[in-house]
């Protein structure tokens, strides 16, 4: 059990440090004239996440006499490669 958290821990961090975003076009804020208000207050509770192994006895089978063989079966596999950096394109000529 505790090998697959560490396998979906890294396969995580591996998928999410593999994009490449290329900027074509920045954008433009439009222009705006801001009198008064407030920002809100807000207080945010975020949760508490505890990922642990603990022991437990349980009853397991002992009496059992399972005969194997070798096959080769088709397993999942995970290959993340890192896009490719590319160079930004310049935004285009406002009109």
């Amino acid at each position: 059990m505790k090998i697959w958290m560490v396998f979906g821990c890294a396969a995580l961090a591996g998928l999410l440090s593999a994009c490449d975003v290329d900027v074509r076009d920045p954008g433009q804020l439009p222009e705006v004239d801001v009198r008064g208000g407030r920002m809100p207050d807000m207080d945010v509770n975020a949760p508490d996440v505890d990922v642990r192994m603990e022991e437990r006895t349980i009853d397991v089978p002992t009496d059992i006499d399972v005969r194997t063989e070798e096959r080769t079966i088709d397993v999942p596999t995970i290959d993340v490669r890192r896009a490719e950096e590319s160079t930004v394109v310049e935004p285009a000529v406002e009109p």
